[in-house]
């Protein structure tokens, strides 16, 4: 059965964009995974098919509202629909490799793509919608961020990588970034490849290559080597 991706938003014709491409496309088109997006609008009640209202309590912008949200989702992800339910929000946890691997190994996911100012928290809380963020800053609205995240899960299921390890030794999968890579020409501009990853020692250039990984995770991102508290089980 191939891994079911729904994508709730305002703007469909956005997809499948990117994932319409390379390999998120090839494995699209192989059948390995399957796209349907739904178009929030469709089930407005309203004449003006109207999606949000003013935020309660004042304040700028607008919020999508509960009720619409809530029909699109019930009627296209039911009570036994076990996808997890995604919702791209800045607000939202950091999404993390061993999530994505995670989503990878499951049948599928259902991402709504937030805009205007926010989606009103009754909707977020009764129909137990994971917040989800794909950095520190604010974007437009959830469609780029919900084809970062379907662009991530879709490259490790089985089969869409020619070479499997390829995923296994990429940054953050072990906690660390990826060592730095070369290829021919041997001499480029007069740098030169380092001398071990051409030695045919095995042994030694997986040394070397878990020392430069560590190098740069201390140099770029001090923040993946201290605990984490997903790890420590707190």
């Amino acid at each position: 059965m191939s891994f079911r991706a729904t994508v709730l938003t305002l703007y469909p014709d956005m997809f499948p964009g990117t994932l319409g491409q390379a390999l998120a496309g090839r494995a699209l088109s192989q059948g390995t995974w399957d796209l349907q997006t739904v178009q929030i609008r469709d089930y407005a009640t309203d004449r003006h098919r109207s999606v949000d209202d003013t935020p309660a309590g004042g304040g700028a912008g607008m919020v999508m509202r509960a009720d619409v949200l809530a029909a699109a989702l019930d009627a296209n992800a039911g009570p036994d629909d076990p996808r997890p339910r995604l919702l791209m929000s800045p607000r939202g946890k950091p999404l993390t490799q061993k999530r994505v691997r995670a989503l990878a190994e499951g049948p599928g996911v259902v991402i709504v793509c937030g805009r205007f100012e926010g989606v009103d928290q009754r909707v977020i809380d009764g129909r137990d919608l994971e917040e989800v963020s794909i950095g520190d800053y604010v974007l437009s609205g959830g469609e780029v961020a919900a084809q970062v995240v379907l662009d991530a899960v879709i490259r490790l299921l089985p089969g869409v990588m020619g070479n499997a390890e390829s995923g296994e030794t990429e940054s953050f999968e072990d906690g660390l970034l990826e060592h730095p890579h070369y290829t021919r020409p041997a001499e480029w501009e007069g740098r030169t490849i380092p001398e071990v990853l051409t030695s045919g020692n095995h042994a030694k250039i997986g040394k070397w290559r878990r020392e430069r990984a560590e190098e740069l995770t201390r140099e770029r991102r001090p923040d993946l080597l201290a605990p984490r508290k997903d790890d420590e089980g707190a």
